[in-house]
């Protein structure tokens, strides 16, 4: 469920609070929530609302049944990107929910970073296969993919419950996946509840998913069984029948920081070569790891931060065309202009259905990019070779 702030000239000039307590109210009473989160816009941002001050009043004016929960935090939309928010909402579930007694518990917190539910649902199915004792949070699973069952509920029955979020201040350590959505989630877990963390990538293709595991298997003490491995295997076969359309290539990719290092990465690994990345989004850790995993592609240019847009991505293009886009809706205007095979990739995709549903993470993950690589190259080829060239066979 969500609310909105519905900003009047009023409420413009003299602040949002008696939106906000009004709406607090209203969503308590007709449709019962267990808890409200309540994030700023731009508009009440630069007005100087105090959410701590509006929600403190509605609790002392009995808005707030016993039980149930106000949390907040600030997202004004001129600073950073949708990933800024999206960090600090999560660094908010911490603040809010986190709590921690003398007896740690041995169970290994995962913070997500944003990515697909089916991204997330893959993460639960590696640690469930290894039999590791785990709190993922946030848990889009079964919220964004609810299924259809005929049966009507106001609140999905998927995602992390109340329950768990508190009992994170007690495990015995937090895995972070992704720097820019979730380190700051990371520091205030440990500095509030003395949980120690590692932050890694985002497990998208196999060196990334191997990290995972390897350090999800010391901090349970457990084994990393053969059955992933299997899966491992399988992708590197994959890749290995698909090289001679793989080797060689140059790619544009484009999207959100902790989404790209991985995916870059994976794309070396398979001897692409990943010339122009960009992200909207400001990172230092982004810098760092492109220096660091293009450095065998001189060729390669990447850039961040505001400056860094889909205008610019075209333009390196122009200059010097690639074989392949992988990225979010916005490159279809590009795919087009260039004539260039496209393949949608990242959180949402806006202009087709069911992306939610094939993750990108783990091996099987790495399967089905290296799958829609393959199809996008290989469309192609059928749509523009010689008559004679159209064949039935690889």
């Amino acid at each position: 469920m969500a609310g909105t702030s519905s900003f009047s000239e009023g409420s413009s000039v003299f602040g949002g609070s008696a939106n906000l307590v009004t709406a607090i109210d209203t969503m308590f009473t007709v449709y019962k929530p267990e808890v409200i989160a309540v994030h700023t816009t731009c508009l009440s941002e630069t007005i100087g609302d105090d959410l701590t001050q509006i929600v403190s009043k509605a609790n002392e004016d009995g808005l707030i049944p016993d039980g149930k929960q106000v949390i907040y935090c600030n997202t004004p939309s001129y600073v950073g990107t949708h990933v800024t928010g999206y960090s600090n909402q999560v660094a908010a579930f911490v603040k809010f929910f986190s709590e921690a007694t003398p007896k740690k518990r041995n169970v290994i917190n995962i913070i997500a970073g944003w990515m697909e539910p089916s991204d997330m649902r893959e993460i639960k199915r590696l640690t469930k296969v290894m039999e590791a004792r785990t709190i993922l949070f946030p848990d889009m699973t079964d919220v964004l993919d609810a299924p259809l069952d005929g049966h009507y509920k106001m609140y999905p029955t998927g995602g992390t419950k109340i329950s768990d979020m508190k009992l994170t201040g007690d495990s015995k350590f937090t895995l972070g996946l992704g720097h820019s959505c979730t380190e700051d989630a990371c520091i205030k877990l440990e500095n509030k509840c003395k949980v120690k963390f590692e932050m890694l990538d985002i497990p998208i293709g196999f060196k990334a998913t191997d990290r995972f595991l390897m350090s999800l298997s010391r901090h349970a003490n457990l084994p990393i069984p053969d059955s992933l491995s299997d899966e491992r295997g399988r992708l590197i076969d994959l890749i290995s029948d698909s090289s001679k359309y793989l080797y060689g290539k140059r790619v544009a990719v484009w999207g959100d920081p902790d989404t790209l290092i991985p995916l870059t990465e994976f794309l070396v690994s398979m001897d692409m070569k990943p010339v122009y990345v960009v992200t909207g989004t400001a990172s230092k850790v982004f810098d760092a790891r492109m220096k660091e995993i293009l450095k065998d592609i001189p060729e390669a240019k990447f850039k961040n931060g505001e400056l860094a847009d889909m205008f610019q991505m075209h333009q390196w293009i122009k200059q010097e065309g690639v074989d392949l886009l992988i990225g979010n809706t916005y490159g279809k205007y590009i795919s087009r202009d260039e004539n260039t095979p496209f393949v949608r990739f990242g959180f949402p995709v806006a202009d087709r259905p069911g992306h939610n549903y094939f993750a990108k993470t783990g091996y099987e993950g790495g399967a089905n990019l290296v799958k829609q690589i393959m199809d996008a190259f290989l469309d192609h080829i059928d749509r523009t070779c010689l008559e004679e060239k159209f064949e039935f066979q690889l």
